[in-house]
C-alpha cells in the first residue's frame, strides 16, 4: 500500500465550507460509491443498522437549512465576532457562518442515521451505540475526498432533531448522527490543519499527574 497516497488523503480531508461548489450538479452515482464504500466500516456485533438518507430536493433541503440556522447560526455569529481566539480558530467560526447562510444551496444533504436510541444511556452505552455509525461517516468523508468532493461535519440541526425527521420521514426510533452537507470542491489543493506536537496529546501507559 501506498502510504503516501493514504496519509495525504488521511491529513487533508478537511472541513470544507466556503470552498464548497453550489453550482455544479452532484451526480447520484458518486452518492452511491461513497456509501457502498463507507458499508465497508466496522460495527457493533456486525449489526449493520446504519442508514443514509440522501436530501436533494430543494424544499426539503431549505427547510434543513432553515432549522440548522435556528439551531446554531446566532451563536456561530456570537462566537466569529470573537477577538479573543486564535487566527485559525476565528476563521472556523467565520466559514461556519458562511455555511450556515448558503445550507439551502449545497447539493446535497446526507444524513448517517441508526436504528436504536440512546436516550438517557450511560456512556458506555452511548459510544457502543454511536460506534457502528460514526466510522462509516467518516468513511464517507474520505471517499468524498477522494473523487474530488468535500463536506463539513456538523451536528447542530439534532437540537431539531425531531422536527427533521418529521420533514423527512425518519421513524423515532432512529437516531440521526449528523447533517453532511456535499458538494464537488473548487479546487483541489487542502493542506494539512496546524496542529500541535502528537508528543503533547499522547499519554504512555497512565494519565499524567501535571496534565
Amino acid at each position: 500500500m501506498d502510504t503516501t497516497v493514504t496519509d495525504a488523503l488521511l491529513s487533508t480531508t478537511r472541513s470544507v465550507r466556503k470552498r464548497l461548489d453550489l453550482e455544479r450538479p452532484v451526480e447520484r452515482d458518486v452518492i452511491l460509491d461513497c456509501i457502498r464504500l463507507a458499508l465497508q466500516a466496522p460495527t457493533g456485533g456486525n449489526s449493520q443498522t446504519w442508514r443514509w438518507l440522501v436530501v436533494t430536493d430543494a424544499g426539503k433541503r431549505a427547510e434543513l437549512a432553515r432549522l440548522y440556522r435556528e439551531a446554531a447560526y446566532e451563536n456561530l455569529k456570537i462566537q466569529a465576532a470573537r477577538t479573543d481566539v486564535p487566527d485559525q480558530t476565528h476563521r472556523v467560526y467565520e466559514s461556519a457562518v458562511y455555511l450556515a447562510e448558503i445550507m439551502e444551496r449545497v447539493p446535497v444533504h446526507v444524513i448517517p442515521c441508526i436504528q436504536g436510541r440512546v436516550d438517557g444511556a450511560n456512556n458506555a452505552g452511548a459510544a457502543g451505540f454511536y460506534s457502528s455509525i460514526l466510522p462509516a461517516a467518516w468513511s464517507f468523508s474520505l471517499a468524498l475526498r477522494s473523487r474530488g468532493l468535500g463536506s463539513a461535519w456538523t451536528t447542530a440541526h439534532l437540537s431539531k432533531e425531531k422536527e427533521a425527521a418529521e420533514l423527512l420521514g425518519i421513524p423515532d426510533n432512529v437516531s440521526q448522527a449528523a447533517l453532511l452537507p456535499v458538494a464537488y470542491t473548487i479546487g483541489l489543493d487542502f493542506k494539512p490543519a496546524n496542529r500541535g506536537p502528537v508528543e503533547d496529546v499522547t499519554y504512555w501507559e497512565e494519565w499524567p499527574s501535571d496534565a
